[in-house]
């Protein structure tokens, strides 16, 4: 099985997510997702677009304020590209 550094919904690393990391179905810990975007198998948005999460990212990237504040664009550019955003 593949792990993964960061979120494949949010693309935060999943070693800054407090809870190390979301929640399978069965309650194991999730490889692949944060625990802000993914608890007990299933999404927290469930209905979100990828656009609508990078516009979600950028804005959480600008709270953080300094020089995360230039970066914020550059991080949300990625989230399309992630696991969850990609089709089949």
């Amino acid at each position: 099985m593949k792990t993964y550094k960061n979120c494949q919904s949010c693309g935060m690393p999943l070693c800054k997510d407090p809870k190390g990391s979301g929640t399978n179905a069965d309650g194991q810990p999730s490889n692949k997702y944060c625990s802000y975007c993914y608890e007990n198998g299933k999404f927290l948005n469930p209905d979100i677009t990828a656009e609508e999460m990078q516009a979600l990212v950028k804005e959480k990237i600008k709270e953080m304020g300094g020089f995360m504040k230039l970066m914020a664009g550059f991080f949300a550019k990625g989230v399309p590209k992630l696991e969850r955003w990609k089709k089949d």
